[in-house]
């Protein structure tokens, strides 16, 4: 399951996304914002994705937001979540393969949905490698999330 979120500066291209979602047969659920609303606030559907990425384990995130670092900043708040932000399906498999990222960040104002779906489909098809050293440096940071 891929979780969905956006604020306003990224609603247009999460509404392509979803035609792109479907035509790749990945499933997906929208956690808002479900109307374009200028005055939306995007931690607000950071913090949705992100915790139901972290309570459904082996599930994904795709959240936008005009420049994506907001809501990538929002979303690693909630302890579990691993959001980066990918600008090739190379960058996306690697942030997959090191770092085992569960959340997705793309900027609504830099990007079109032409080259998205590259990006989010080597995203959620890349597993976590597991080297010791990876596994290594996540219980790292998950020892530091629970202090």
């Amino acid at each position: 399951m891929i979780y969905l979120g956006t604020d306003h500066a990224g609603w247009q291209l999460k509404q392509e996304m979803k035609g792109v979602l479907t035509e790749l047969g990945l499933e997906f659920r929208d956690l808002g914002a479900i109307t374009l609303d200028p005055e939306d606030d995007y931690p607000d559907y950071s913090f949705k994705v992100a915790e139901a990425v972290v309570a459904n384990p082996g599930s994904f995130g795709v959240l936008f937001c005009g420049s994506a670092q907001g809501v990538c900043i929002a979303a690693n708040k909630v302890r579990g979540a691993r959001a980066v932000t990918a600008s090739s399906p190379e960058d996306a498999a690697k942030t997959r393969e090191h770092n085992d990222a569960n959340i997705l960040c793309l900027a609504g104002r830099k990007q079109d949905g032409a080259n998205l779906g590259g990006i989010i489909t080597a995203f959620v098809n890349t597993p976590f490698s597991a080297e010791a050293r990876h596994v290594r440096r996540l219980a790292k940071i998950t020892a530091y999330e629970s202090k």
